[in-house]
């Protein structure tokens, strides 16, 4: 089955059975109730969930519905927990979704904490995006990324940046000069060990406690993401064609883009499963001039992948003079550099940035903690993965290997249709004076 037949099948079954069902008993659905009712149906949480609680005492409040609340949060884009606990107990027909039948059942805003840890520490919301990514692109995921697009994000977080980890005392060397030929290497620097780490090791070298951000944005000025002393995270997001949130990496606000974009293959990313599968063309890593540095070449060109990396001159006034040359030189041709119309699809993963910051949470972040802000963030990643794929699945197919594009209308009365383009109103045609 096709990887649109898939997903059609899902928005069939939304559209025919369920939403009517649900708009009899419940009455009519808002957008938003209808994306809520579709995330919650793709994500599929009981699959993730243990099904007996077992233990002493109290019976635990159902993780299954809060689970489920947790998404509501990232559809409705609430600021506060308590905001979303304040929108379960007044609205009947969220709250009917989510599993609850009277206010009163709701959790208090304690629990959903506690249970808002326990997902973090079991990791529940990467393991749905990666279960929902198995089973929409079983099959279709190699010839789906042609690109992969790779960014990171500011987070801004609500707590006091950790301190600096001391560092590891060198070993002791005899005081002075090295002896006549001795030779002291240097230690090796990240980007040169990352290669030979799995996931685990890379993940756990790289600084994840809250931290203070610095960059310089695209007109230049210089940055920081610490307004009213508030300091963040950093959020590396891999996105393919068609928009899609493969995988991502939450670490800290002073991390370097080029640090987190080495990501060994293991059987928790997603992103490694890019290579698997029949594919006529090569997986091209499209990144910006921060990710500019001989060990990413490398390491995307020993995966089999082309890097369409931005050229960061650094400063070599000689490297800018032949960038600006060979770019007026096609210029005058006529020519574009068939890379560089690759690489303006890199917006791909930008606006994932931004429909995560403005529609699902990612720009309120009210939870405290490396595991809690990672588990706020992905369920709003998995709300834009499931908007994504249905999104995609109301489009035409495409060639084979090839995302499908929005289907073409027909030119009315009056049109021009160009091709590749929309239509558009002729001009009227003017009577010649007599």
């Amino acid at each position: 089955m096709s990887l649109i037949e898939t997903v059609s099948a899902y928005w069939f079954t939304f559209q025919q059975g369920l939403f009517p069902w649900l708009e009899q008993e419940l009455g009519a659905l808002g957008e938003r109730c209808r994306s809520f009712v579709q995330a919650v149906e793709l994500a599929q949480v009981e699959d993730c969930l243990p099904v007996g609680q077992g233990g002493r005492g109290r019976p635990l409040a159902s993780r299954a519905a809060m689970a489920r609340a947790f998404i509501a949060k990232a559809v409705f884009d609430q600021p506060t927990t308590r905001s979303l606990v304040e929108r379960l107990q007044t609205g009947h027909t969220l709250r009917r979704l989510c599993g609850r039948d009277l206010a009163g059942a709701v959790s208090s805003e304690a629990t959903f904490s506690r249970a808002c840890a326990e997902f973090a520490a079991g990791e529940l919301p990467g393991r749905l995006h990666q279960a929902l990514l198995a089973r929409a692109l079983d099959g279709h995921l190699a010839g789906l990324a042609g690109h992969v697009s790779r960014d990171s994000t500011a987070i801004e977080g609500r707590e006091r940046p950790a301190g600096k980890p001391a560092p590891e005392p060198e070993p002791k060397r005899k005081r002075g000069r090295p002896r006549k030929g001795e030779q002291r290497p240097p230690a090796p620097r990240r980007l040169a060990r990352q290669p030979d780490l799995n996931l685990e090791a890379m993940l756990h070298d790289l600084p994840q406690g809250c931290d203070t951000g610095t960059k310089r944005n695209a007109k230049g000025h210089t940055v920081s993401w610490r307004g009213y002393k508030l300091h963040g995270y950093k959020l590396h997001i891999d996105a393919i064609d068609g928009g899609i949130p493969v995988s991502c990496l939450l670490a800290a606000a002073s991390l370097h883009d080029s640090q987190a974009a080495i990501r060994p293959r293991s059987g928790r990313d997603p992103a490694g499963d890019t290579d698997r599968g029949p594919r006529r063309q090569p997986v091209r890593d499209r990144m910006d001039s921060a990710y500019d540095a001989a060990g990413i070449r490398a390491f995307s060109e020993r995966l089999g992948h082309v890097p369409l990396i931005a050229v960061n001159p650094r400063g070599r006034t000689e490297l800018q003079a032949d960038l600006a040359r060979e770019a007026k030189a096609l210029r005058s041709a006529g020519r574009a550099d068939p890379a560089k119309l690759r690489y303006r699809e890199r917006s791909t993963v930008e606006r994932v940035n931004g429909r995560l910051k403005d529609d699902c949470g990612g720009r309120r972040v009210r939870v405290r903690g490396h595991g809690k802000v990672l588990c706020h963030l992905l369920f709003g990643v998995l709300a834009l993965t499931v908007a994504q794929l249905l999104r995609l699945a109301l489009r035409e197919p495409g060639p084979p290997g090839q995302p499908g594009r929005a289907p073409a209308r027909r030119a009315g009365p009056g049109e021009l249709r160009l091709h590749g383009a929309a239509p558009r109103r002729s001009a009227p045609q003017r009577s010649k004076p007599s």
